[in-house]
């Protein structure tokens, strides 16, 4: 976040994904799935990949904010770096 290099909520996020800035986009696992299908269908249009992660209250807290639905990361290595994470994490815990 003290980096530039996440945006969070949903106007912000959409913004990143219209301009191009985005290239991950994070929903929460508990997010509304009004929320997960405008953001799926929007990153499939826009070619930025897409992943549904975690809970709304601990995305929030991981950035130190409030409770968030959407996060979009900036930075392409940051991102890479990101989805295998959370691969791994899934992997591990039998997730998704």
């Amino acid at each position: 976040m003290k980096a530039g290099k996440l945006v969070s909520g949903e106007l912000g996020c959409e913004k990143a994904i219209k301009s191009g800035k985005a290239s991950l986009v994070i929903v929460a696992e508990d997010a509304s799935a009004n929320t997960k299908k405008k953001f799926m269908d929007s990153c499939g249009f826009y070619r930025i990949s897409f992943c549904v992660f975690g809970e709304k209250e601990k995305l929030g807290k991981f950035l130190g904010k409030g409770v968030r639905s959407v996060i979009a990361v900036t930075d392409k290595n940051f991102s890479g770096r990101l989805i295998r994470l959370i691969e791994e994490t899934k992997q591990s815990t039998g997730v998704g």
